[in-house]
């Protein structure tokens, strides 16, 4: 017991001292390779600790060897633009005075869903609530916001369509059906297979968006007992 105390007691040191060496960032700010380097750290760590079969001196030398290479990364970034986009990636603007950008969405494996739930953690409920949204290479949203946007939400918008296809839990809620939204939409000048985002909130507000077109807000007609 005292041997594995005593080397869970020195690799929590040099684990503190390597931390510290790598910068103060926290999880949700670190860039990709550093929460790579952070997990294997972790993971290599626990294996010295737990069994004392394995020389300490191997541990440590995992721990310093992954730092080494943090350092050296961290480095490659800092020597310009084209080794920070090869090793962290690059901002996207995911939305822009258009609307959003689902080219950049797929780029970064998202969908408009993902993007809603991002906003809804800064208290943006509406698409059309920001002028400018960038997902940054470490994966945090930042919004700019619109300065028209509505500060009192009177109801949450729901996704009725997303990317071409109608979410049909959300069309029960508005008790309708995709025929009534597929004529809604050609009514505004388009049709559902070109439908990149549609949102509906209780209120009747949308947020409508064409493919190669700039997004325009309707409204649809929600019957009064419907209301959220």
């Amino acid at each position: 017991m005292s041997v594995i105390f005593i080397r869970t007691c020195i690799i929590f040191f040099v684990l503190i001292v390597v931390m510290r060496l790598m910068g103060k960032r926290q999880i949700g700010e670190m860039q990709p390779f550093e929460f790579v380097v952070t997990l294997i750290i972790a993971d290599l760590a626990c294996i010295p600790m737990a069994d004392v079969s394995i020389p300490l001196i191997y541990g440590l030398a995992a721990v310093f060897t992954l730092f080494f290479l943090h350092q050296l990364l961290s480095l490659l970034e800092q020597s310009g633009n084209t080794f920070k986009r090869l090793i962290s990636g690059e901002p996207s603007v995911v939305i822009n005075r258009n609307g959003v950008c689902f080219r950049e969405l797929k780029k970064n494996n998202m969908d408009v869903q993902d993007l809603i739930e991002s906003m809804r953690a800064l208290g943006y409920f509406s698409l059309d609530d920001l002028t400018y949204a960038i997902f940054e290479s470490n994966g945090k949203l930042s919004p700019f916001e619109n300065d028209e946007r509505q500060k009192s939400p009177e109801s949450i918008p729901v996704l009725i369509v997303n990317n071409g296809k109608t979410d049909d839990k959300n069309l029960e809620l508005l008790n309708t059906d995709k025929n009534e939204i597929t004529e809604f939409i050609k009514q505004n000048g388009g049709t559902l297979k070109e439908t990149e985002v549609l949102t509906v909130d209780g209120n009747g507000r949308c947020y409508l968006k064409f493919k190669n077109r700039k997004y325009d807000i309707k409204y649809f007609p929600i019957k009064e007992e419907l209301k959220w």
